[in-house]
């Protein structure tokens, strides 16, 4: 190679390299500029559970005595460590606060375990990331309702601190899983059925546990996997996290750690996030697409348990099309339902919107014929609120649409994410705020003033936080539950 071809690419690579550095200074001042980091977003709780533990903590008795130890470690690192000057009214870390999870029972941070006196099988409830079983709370009631014993497992790394999702890991959310599924078959009759509840990320560790069952792996069986907005397909910039997980580990670079520094006013939820948390997820969702390939067949995936799984087309966390195509569309035509909810298309918010949504109607309803079971909850016409189902079934082009008799609430143009599991009458995300305000209401937030002084988002007050047709989802669970019942009868 010439001298000066040599040197010109010796000096481009200096230069591409200095600007890279400069850009990454650029980002972590900018990062390291933003909100200090607070006890809650610093506490070492490291008397959680980890698959590391597994062997030790081998019991579901053994888990809750070390949840019991870690909620302790909690009040000492945490809440006797907030600032007389954070003690406010609506600060989830203030002993005695609208948002103070801890005097409420059942205290729904925390495992929730109800075994049915006339049990006939059991249902694992699984959260979803930087959530708690709280989000499990009127699925496990529904369940509990048609005869479920009910086991809402708090997930480790979750309902304590922030601080718990920065060395959490998914292999960790795997074991207490497996954990939970081991204890409901020792609670429940032999001839009883296992169901796994998953919303969110929770949904994506109940494919995971039904995969690594189907591949071999020595666990109990589970007769139907119930998945509420799936985290299957998430952003493939997640696989950029780990880059900037690692900065944050040089001294005083402690807030890269962290991709939102958030005030913490949800009694179940954290509003802060960190880097890890995301690329745990994304790290689960690879090791899911591992799965499904060692179990693709020409004729698509047979075996799985049944699947009945519900997402909004508007999805801000998980793309709806990637779950259809990243699970969905491998499986085998063995009687699976995926449930969409359109936007409300009279609302005619199309010209507003940042994001474009898919129309789902020319895509899948009038698109070539998928494998599983098909439902579209959608206006009757673009001129109503009016809703209507629209069902075709696997390997078929035809529709059925039928009446559901509910319509859209006025003033909202699709559900959310974080919608999906709460109902309209929920205490805390609800519709309308109940009468006792003995604890934060966050469901319909309506705060005026100027522009950018508020250290939380316009977009997070604004965001749907109820599902308006959660009645449709019951009856669509409950239906589940039951053909499955006659399935295990026969």
């Amino acid at each position: 190679m010439p001298a000066l071809i040599r040197h010109t690419l010796l000096s481009f690579g200096y230069a591409s390299l200095g600007i890279v550095l400069t850009l990454i200074g650029v980002y972590v001042t900018y990062l390291e500029r933003r909100p200090d980091l607070e006890p809650w977003h610093k506490a070492t709780l490291d008397a959680d559970f980890s698959a590391a533990r597994r062997t030790d903590v081998d019991s579901f008795d053994a888990y809750l005595q070390l949840e019991e130890a870690l909620f302790k470690q909690l009040d000492v690192e945490v809440y006797a460590r907030t600032p007389e000057q954070q003690q406010r009214r609506f600060l989830r870390f203030a002993g005695g606060s609208l948002a103070d999870p801890r005097g409420r029972a059942p205290d729904w941070n925390r495992t929730l375990w109800r075994r049915h006196p006339d049990a006939r099988g059991s249902v694992l409830l699984l959260h979803g990331l930087s959530d708690s079983p709280y989000s499990m709370r009127s699925l496990a009631r529904l369940c509990y309702e048609q005869g479920f014993s009910v086991l809402a497992m708090r997930m480790p790394g979750h309902g304590t601190a922030p601080s718990g999702l920065l060395k959490v890991t998914h292999q960790d959310w795997m074991a207490a899983v497996r954990l939970g599924m081991r204890h409901l078959r020792a609670q429940t009759e032999s001839d009883q059925p296992l169901y796994i509840a998953g919303y969110s990320t929770g949904a994506a560790l109940a494919v995971e546990y039904a995969a690594a069952r189907l591949l071999g792996e020595d666990v109990p069986e589970a007769n139907g996997l119930i998945l509420l907005s799936p985290a299957i397909g998430v952003s493939g910039l997640a696989a950029l996290a780990i880059w900037q997980e690692r900065l944050s580990a040089l001294p005083g670079l402690g807030k890269v750690a962290w991709t939102d520094i958030l005030p913490e006013y949800d009694p179940y939820k954290y509003n802060s996030f960190t880097v890890n948390a995301g690329d745990q997820v994304y790290r689960l969702t690879l090791r899911i697409a591992s799965q499904l390939d060692a179990l693709a067949a020409p004729t698509g995936i047979s075996g799985m348990p049944p699947i009945i799984a519900f997402e909004s087309v508007a999805d801000a966390t998980v793309s709806a099309p990637a779950v259809l195509r990243a699970l969905f569309m491998r499986l085998a035509p063995e009687g699976h339902e995926l449930v969409g909810f359109d936007i409300n298309r009279h609302a005619d918010v199309t010209a507003l919107l940042a994001k474009p949504v898919t129309d789902v109607r020319a895509t899948l309803l009038e698109g070539p014929a998928l494998p599983v079971n098909l439902t579209l909850v959608t206006n009757a016409n673009d001129e109503t609120d009016d809703v209507v189902t629209v069902w075709r079934a696997a390997n078929a082009t035809e529709t059925r649409t039928e009446d559901l008799a509910m319509s859209w609430p006025a003033g909202v143009y699709s559900l959310s994410h974080v919608a999906l599991p709460f109902p309209p009458d929920d205490p805390i995300y609800g519709a309308v705020a109940p009468t006792s305000r003995d604890a934060i209401f966050l469901g319909n937030v309506e705060l005026r003033g100027e522009r950018g002084f508020l250290a939380i988002s316009g977009d997070s007050l604004m965001r749907l936080r109820h599902n308006p047709f959660w009645p449709y989802l019951a009856q669509r669970i409950t239906a589940f539950l039951n053909r499955n019942r006659h399935a295990e009868s026969r």
